[in-house]
């Protein structure tokens, strides 16, 4: 409510002051350029992953996790116990969120590209591979799939970024990266 009402009820039909019409002018050009930022940064910043994203009954894809490491174990951390799988260079990797941990430990070969999939068993949970900066919402029901190809050999933190309950802060993984050859 203003202290003086407007002289005509119809405020649309009022003056617009020459100051104003800069500053909407103003905002209008920084919005189209934040904009066209945007779109710019996604195209050629290559800041954004290229996933894919699939509906998936937990059990199911639990169950896929289970039969890759089943499959391509090759160890176990001896502080864990959780097993080291060693997918086929090429083929799919699959790591499993669930209440307090990243399931199994992955051993990627350098220079060789792999799906990577991601799902949650349970809550929503965060990917966050460190320090490379990958960073992506698990959510229970669907299978995130990106391809990536390690380039550096090393061991890589997987920490949880989204809360996901009282032991939020010790839900870690990893993923280990060797050169080819390397056991």
């Amino acid at each position: 409510m203003a202290i003086h009402p407007p002289e005509q009820r119809l405020w649309w039909k009022e003056h617009v002051e020459r100051t104003e019409i800069i500053w909407i002018a103003v905002a209008f050009v920084w919005g189209l350029i934040m904009f066209s930022t945007m779109i710019a940064w996604h195209v050629y910043g290559r800041q954004n992953l290229a996933n894919e994203a699939y509906r998936v009954r937990p059990e199911a894809y639990v169950a896929k996790v289970e039969t890759l490491a089943a499959t391509y174990k090759v160890g176990e951390d001896g502080a864990s116990g959780v097993p080291i799988v060693r997918p086929p260079p090429g083929g799919d990797a699959y790591l499993l969120a669930r209440i307090w941990q990243w399931w199994p430990i992955l051993e990627l070969e350098k220079g060789q590209s792999y799906r990577l999939h991601l799902s949650s068993a349970d809550w929503q949970h965060g990917f966050s591979l460190q320090p490379v900066n990958i960073n992506i919402q698990v959510h229970p029901g669907y299978e995130m799939i990106l391809t990536m190809t390690p380039s550096e050999a090393g061991e890589f933190g997987i920490v949880c970024n989204e809360f996901c309950g009282i032991g939020h802060h010790t839900m870690t993984g990893r993923i280990r990266v060797v050169e080819k050859g390397e056991k």
